[in-house]
């Protein structure tokens, strides 16, 4: 199960031609919604929360978006293929570990997906290439009109829309954006940064949400603050935070390469003769030294390696991602030395191709 998501990379990888794509690797809107009819999650019994599968499913059939999507009992689901939808941002690292009957929908091109019973009983999801939020905002407000035509959901004109935590009530909306912030982290201006964001209701995490590590120099930036605020004024903050981000850190790139032009230089050569024939690489070190290569790349200081194949080397060598394209579990050194392999031969691939005349 799941084998041909390793055949084709995502949608949302596929950055679109604007300058800011290199800094804003991909934008997400994600709605939260339960049913008016029956208790939220926690407090339904088996029976009922594989109703709410059912009747979500067949709900979101009649979705243009979702209609002939992939769908995905949990339980049916080993270990490495749930840690697999989590490393390609479909579904979240709580979702993966609930032992409560749960399922995912997700789209051929995995723009969208559903989780249903997660927290909530359903986890509407969007995913979007670079920073286009209000493109990812329109298709999931169609979505989720669509949804609520053939579901009752949980509603209050008081309140909004009603879910567990306290901190989703209203919208019920998170809007975030993927940042690759390497500058401002060379430069430790990134605590700085993250710190004034955080006083305006803006929420730092790492590349997989909420409690992940910011590894790479990815940073995932997110709204905190759903209650009293419209779907468009937490997309329109967001977009100018962030746009105030990547502008500090282009900035920072190109002070960086004209300041110390062969230090900028050393370090990406190095990170790159590293991973070229190293033999064993840790996820963490592979993932910062693919981020080094990333930063080269677009100041034009590095041209063997083009950004796609940068871009689809940091999810193939996830952990899960290495295992299922073995085909059996690995322990961490195995890991550690299939990693280093596929980066060789991708890098070696990619130099044969550059030298053909």
């Amino acid at each position: 199960m799941l084998e041909h998501m390793l055949h084709h990379k995502p949608l949302w990888l596929v950055l679109p031609s604007d300058p800011d794509a290199s800094i804003a690797v991909s934008s997400r809107i994600r709605l939260a919604r339960n049913l008016a009819d029956l208790p939220f999650p926690q407090r339904c019994s088996s029976e009922q929360l594989r109703t709410i599968i059912d009747r979500v499913f067949a709900a979101a059939d009649t979705t243009p978006f979702l209609h002939n999507a992939d769908s995905y009992l949990l339980e049916e689901l080993s270990s490495v293929e749930r840690q697999l939808l989590v490393e390609r941002h479909l579904v979240s690292p709580e979702f993966i570990s609930s032992d409560q009957p749960a399922a995912v929908l997700i789209s051929r091109d995995e723009t969208c997906s559903l989780m249903i019973n997660e927290e909530d009983h359903l986890r509407l999801q969007v995913l979007s290439p670079g920073m286009q939020l209000n493109e990812a905002w329109t298709v999931i407000d169609q979505l989720d009109t669509e949804l609520e035509q053939m579901l009752p959901y949980a509603y209050s004109t008081r309140y909004g829309y009603l879910t567990v935590c306290p901190t989703n009530v209203g919208t019920g909306m998170r809007a975030s954006i993927m940042l690759h912030l390497p500058a401002l982290v060379h430069e430790h201006k990134i605590g700085s940064v993250m710190s004034a964001v955080g006083k305006i209701g803006i929420a730092v995490r790492g590349m997989y949400g909420e409690h992940s590590a910011a590894r790479g120099n990815f940073f995932q930036l997110s709204n905190q603050i759903t209650l009293g605020r419209s779907e468009q004024e937490i997309v329109h903050q967001l977009h100018h935070v962030v746009s105030s981000i990547i502008d500090h850190e282009r900035k920072l790139r190109q002070s960086f390469l004209s300041a110390a032009p062969h230090k900028a230089r050393n370090a990406v050569g190095r990170a790159y003769g590293t991973l070229k024939y190293a033999e064993i690489l840790k996820s963490d070190e592979a993932t910062d030294l693919l981020s080094t290569l990333l930063m080269g790349i677009d100041l034009n200081a590095f041209s063997t390696v083009d950004r796609s194949t940068i871009s689809e080397l940091l999810l193939d060598i996830q952990p899960a991602h290495l295992q299922k394209r073995c085909g059996k579990d690995l322990s961490s050194e195995e890991r550690d030395v299939e990693r280093a392999r596929i980066i060789r031969a991708r890098l070696q691939k990619q130099e044969d191709q550059e030298s053909k005349p």
